[in-house]
């Protein structure tokens, strides 16, 4: 087995869940352990996670479910995923655990694409790959979805500040990399996520409020308080 814990944070995500275990199940490199940190589901999800081996602990909203979880785990270095990424490359923990190694990072994330979704899904999420990485370790992105971290990092900078609700992973690599922490992009990963978020709030309204909170955060710094309406968990609203 290998030093690194899998943290997952969730909130009712018994239908997304399963599909993440299996396919961290299916790769070719396993992880230590896997937390799942839970903000009081109401649903299956703490049953799920607990069938499928998984330690569960309390959450809540994302940077405190993240903290908790790497509060709880037993390794030296962290992977956060959110409940709806899909691991479809079977050897995406054995690259993603060799590269951060060999590039001697002590954070990392990976480009991202959209696991279905339309024209505009793909072409947005090839725009935030190039625009991250343009922005590089001078203005540093990372989502919060998928964050490869060691945790003495984590424990040094105090985790993910529980203030912000919105762009918090954002604010997180801002500190580690200013706290002298070397941080880049994994090569021949990428990371699958839902755009669900997308589908069920809309995908200009997604846009904007994305648009209006990096430049908060450029021009007046982390988004606190909820400026922006996060919501943590996925129910479908009803469309008037």
């Amino acid at each position: 087995m290998q030093p690194f814990s899998i943290v997952i944070i969730t909130y009712n995500e018994q239908d997304h869940l399963p599909r993440l275990l299996n396919s961290i199940k299916s790769q070719t490199l396993q992880p230590t352990e896997t937390i799942v940190a839970d903000a009081n589901s109401t649903d299956r999800t703490v049953e799920i996670a607990m069938s499928a081996g998984a330690k569960v602990v309390g959450g809540g909203l994302p940077s405190r479910g993240r903290n908790l979880g790497a509060a709880a785990a037993s390794t030296d270095h962290l992977l956060f995923f959110d409940s709806d990424v899909e691991l479809t490359d079977k050897r995406f923990l054995e690259k993603a655990w060799s590269d951060f190694h060999a590039q001697n990072y002590d954070l990392a994330t990976a480009d991202v694409f959209p696991i279905e979704g339309n024209w505009w899904d793909k072409f947005s999420h090839e725009f935030y790959n190039k625009y991250v990485r343009v922005c590089g370790a001078k203005r540093p992105h990372l989502p919060g979805f998928c964050v490869f971290a060691k945790k003495s990092l984590h424990e040094k900078i105090n985790g993910f500040d529980e203030t912000i609700h919105f762009a918090e992973d954002h604010e997180y690599a801002h500190r580690a990399v200013k706290s002298g922490a070397k941080f880049g992009f994994l090569k021949d990963v990428q990371v699958p996520v839902s755009v669900r978020r997308m589908e069920r709030d809309g995908r200009l309204s997604i846009a904007v409020k994305y648009i209006l909170g990096e430049l908060h955060f450029l021009f007046i710094g982390p988004i606190k308080g909820k400026k922006f309406n996060y919501t943590f968990g996925y129910e479908k609203h009803k469309r008037k």
